[in-house]
């Protein structure tokens, strides 16, 4: 059994060096459920809540503390008031740098709307950013 352990340990260290570094400057598109994130909400906290979900969300899926929502997902987001936010979502997250030398973070995500016809049978994409 300790010959078990030390070549689980071993595949461990081996699948730990070859872990990639994330790329710097990356786009992709993705559709946000915002219908289970504000679920139970007092109305008047609804779409507060689903731009608070939004931000978080692009935290988590890119990794920066700093993240900046474009004015076209706030409009989206609040066409419908406060009670009413949008069902889903479908973004652009890119990560920049940061022009700000004297930022504490070196990148920040940038929001953006996409606007699609649909939501049925999207994926998670990469974008050019080009």
């Amino acid at each position: 059994s300790d010959c078990v352990r030390l070549n689980k340990l071993l595949q461990l260290e081996k699948m730990a060096g070859e872990r990639k570094a994330k790329p710097d400057l990356v786009s992709r598109d993705y559709t946000i459920h915002l219908a289970k994130r504000v679920h139970k909400t007092t109305f008047k906290a609804k779409t507060p809540r689903a731009i608070k979900q939004i931000k978080k969300f692009a935290q988590d899926a890119m990794g920066t503390k700093d993240v900046r929502i474009g004015t076209d997902v706030n409009k989206y987001v609040w066409a419908q008031g406060v009670r009413n936010p949008p069902k889903r979502i479908r973004v652009r997250l890119s990560r920049k740098r940061n022009e700000d030398e004297d930022a504490e973070e070196k990148l920040y995500t940038l929001v953006q709307l996409v606007e699609v016809s649909t939501f049925k049978g999207l994926q998670t994409e990469n974008v050019d950013s080009a």
